[in-house]
């Protein structure tokens, strides 16, 4: 169980945070446990993870601010595991260097400008740039399937459907669009046209063969006069 002045300390940092919100950053407690912050990062413009937005877990320990907490991230990011402890100076794995000074708007900050860098550490993944970006354009949709992100940051669950929306409609737009309706009534002459060669030409060839397999009409009249004449001949000796 907390104690009460880490309590009071942490109630504290959360009224800073929504009076001075933090830029590309936002934290808020567990309804349920004080000591449970869950928070999001948004990704830097001219980084890989423009436009990612990074959602993970503070656990402090009941005598806060004298002990660093532990911090993780869920969101599938290229830079550090999921939901395994990173080491940073600000957090559990240093509790040498902690100060109690520091806070949660500290160490986030601290948090998203390591995240920018390269550097290796304890709980870092290593991964290109191409992944580093496609994982930021599929967070918002992983972030979304999450129940504790949608009860606990229902603003940006908004933001995503709106966005999701626009898209399909831009998507349903240019498919009906005007555009390519006289692509298409363009198209529709030309293959009527090539339709009707083809059955010319079908119908050609129909006759062709037709010439080939039948008997020329002179050719059987002759044959009938000269089979006449033969028969005739005998009558002609009596």
């Amino acid at each position: 169980m907390a104690e009460r002045a880490c309590v009071k300390r942490l109630q504290k940092e959360y009224r800073a945070l929504c009076k001075e919100p933090v830029s590309h950053i936002v934290a808020r407690p567990s309804p349920n446990d004080i000591l449970e912050w869950h928070y999001v990062l948004e990704g830097s413009q001219g980084t890989p993870f423009a436009g990612g937005y990074y959602y993970g877990k503070i656990k402090f320990p009941s005598d806060y601010p004298f002990k660093p907490p532990g911090i993780s991230m869920t969101t599938p990011n290229g830079r550090f595991m999921t939901q395994k402890k990173i080491c940073l100076s600000m957090s559990d794995f240093h509790p040498e260097s902690w100060n109690p000074m520091w806070s949660v708007s500290s160490i986030l900050t601290g948090l998203l400008s390591f995240m920018m860098d390269n550097s290796p550490t304890t709980g870092s993944v290593n991964t290109t740039v191409a992944e580093k970006q496609r994982l930021a354009k599929a967070s918002m949709a992983f972030n979304c399937k999450n129940p504790t992100f949608r009860k606990l940051f229902p603003e940006y669950v908004e933001k995503y459907e709106e966005q999701w929306v626009s898209e399909q409609a831009v998507v349903e737009e240019v498919e009906g669009s005007p555009v390519v309706a006289r692509k298409e009534e363009n198209l529709q002459p030309l293959v009527e046209k090539k339709e009707v060669k083809r059955m010319e030409l079908a119908k050609e060839e129909e006759v062709k063969q037709a010439r080939k397999q039948s008997f020329p009409t002179w050719m059987l009249l002759l044959l009938v006069s000269f089979v006449g004449l033969v028969m005739a001949l005998p009558l002609l000796q009596l």
